[in-house]
């Protein structure tokens, strides 16, 4: 279907997909297949010179990864999209893809603690150096960290875990003035909430396990591309340069973008990252993720109406130290969330316990409604502490830094009633200081 004009909630259900083209079905269907029929060898030389839309393999792409690709592309207004196993796979590919070759990536410690480690532990030993802004709420911090090496900014709409903003139009005017991409991990906020590309961005990555899936049930990540970054500026010689794999008809080579001007970025990450260190979406998983797109707008608009209404009572209650999330009172991001996300500030936030570290233990383990996991965007609503999982593998320092106490419990809010969460916590609380008292 044509995705100019339709709305939102249009495109969540139909976007990306035409069912004249898989037969008249009405879902989309599983093309649960490792490889494809190709016909004869004139239409393998003209898939192989993408002269034809097709498919050879699974590894490379499907149809039923292809529909949720072009679906969240249109959601977010891009011009192309590609989905992988994972949300670290979608940053570290895109990430790797802009920087390679010895490049550096500017951002903040306010970022899932898994990302902070890869980028201590891993890019280092890939040649893709990581520098960190020491005042993240200033957008000047990104232009003083700028360096000849740095390829890309990379920031979070909305942080994990602690809810805070960026003011993501300065940002990435100070990256379009030095000649870089702004890359966002739009995950905590979805489409539904944020349009980063719409604000300035350049590239914007998913872990669609989250909000975008919403059930809990898969993994899997996305990587949008807004399409109007001047990968040509000289900076960039990887979407420049003639490739071996891109030859017309004549046997010339083609650059990435010479092939797709509007596309170069998920073009190179499909040819290079992807097919050969293989983080493939499975047909089925992006059938289930399709699944959730669907009642999207629905979904996170209740989630995020239960956490506002959390955060009012968790701010009036003594044992709860503080509140860090847009809609609290007294939050130094309200004006950046009614700039930004005038629909809510999303359903994941962090507050400090204000008891011992037994009595958090004993808060956490009495919860009825709340599941104690790792994940977040959940129908079900989450907790967790941070500090000893989710964000684990920061040293003490790095917590600080990061604005994360030892008292920090992440709640992520799904859909059940109100009133039936905020009295699992209030029983939670009680006990926490019966039991110890």
């Amino acid at each position: 279907m044509a995705e100019s004009g339709y709305g939102f909630d249009t495109l969540k259900v139909r976007g990306g997909y035409n069912p004249k083209d898989h037969n008249y079905a009405v879902s989309v269907p599983i093309y649960q297949t490792a490889s494809f029929e190709l016909g004869d060898t004139e239409r393998v030389e003209r898939l192989l010179r993408f002269d034809e839309e097709g498919y050879l393999y699974t590894r490379m792409g499907n149809p039923t990864v292809t529909v949720l690709e072009k679906r969240v592309a249109a959601l977010d207004g891009g011009t192309a999209a590609i989905a992988v196993a994972s949300g670290m796979a979608a940053i570290t590919y895109t990430l790797f893809s802009v920087a390679e070759g010895g490049g550096r990536i500017l951002t903040t410690p306010h970022l899932y603690g898994g990302t902070v480690d890869s980028f201590k532990r891993i890019y280092p030993r890939f040649g893709v150096g990581i520098d960190q802004v020491s005042d993240p709420d200033d957008p000047e911090a990104f232009r003083r960290g700028i360096t000849p090496e740095t390829r890309a900014i990379f920031i979070e709409s909305i942080s994990n875990p602690n809810a805070t903003l960026p003011d993501i139009r300065r940002i990435a005017e100070i990256a379009h003035e030095n000649g870089i991409p702004l890359i966002v991990d739009n995950t905590f906020a979805t489409p539904y909430l944020l349009n980063p590309l719409k604000h300035g961005a350049d590239i914007v990555v998913y872990s669609a396990t989250k909000a975008l899936g919403g059930h809990g049930n898969v993994i899997g990540g996305v990587i949008v591309e807004g399409g109007t970054f001047p990968w040509d500026n000289g900076k960039f010689p990887q979407f420049t340069e003639p490739h071996f794999l891109l030859r017309d008809e004549s046997g010339k080579e083609r650059s990435f973008l010479e092939l797709a001007p509007t596309s170069p970025f998920t073009l190179r990450v499909r040819l290079t990252y992807l097919i050969y260190f293989g983080a493939v979406l499975s047909p089925f998983d992006a059938y289930l993720l399709l699944q959730g797109i669907e009642t999207l707008s629905e979904r996170v608009k209740k989630q995020v109406a239960n956490a506002e209404k959390i955060v009012r009572y968790l701010e009036t209650h003594e044992a709860v130290a503080w509140v860090s999330h847009p809609a609290a009172e007294g939050s130094p991001y309200r004006s950046l969330a009614e700039k930004y996300l005038p629909k809510g500030a999303g359903s994941t936030f962090t507050f400090g316990f204000n008891g011992t570290e037994q009595q958090s233990d004993i808060f956490i383990n009495s919860v009825r409604l709340f599941s104690y996991q790792a994940n977040v965007g959940d129908s079900r609503s989450l907790i967790i502490n941070p500090p000893k999982t989710t964000h684990g593998e920061l040293t003490p320092e790095e917590l600080e830094f990061a604005g994360i106490p030892p008292e920090t419990i992440r709640l992520s809010l799904g859909l059940e009633e109100p009133d039936d969460l905020i009295a699992d916590l209030a029983q939670a609380f009680a006990l926490s200081r019966s039991e110890v008292a």
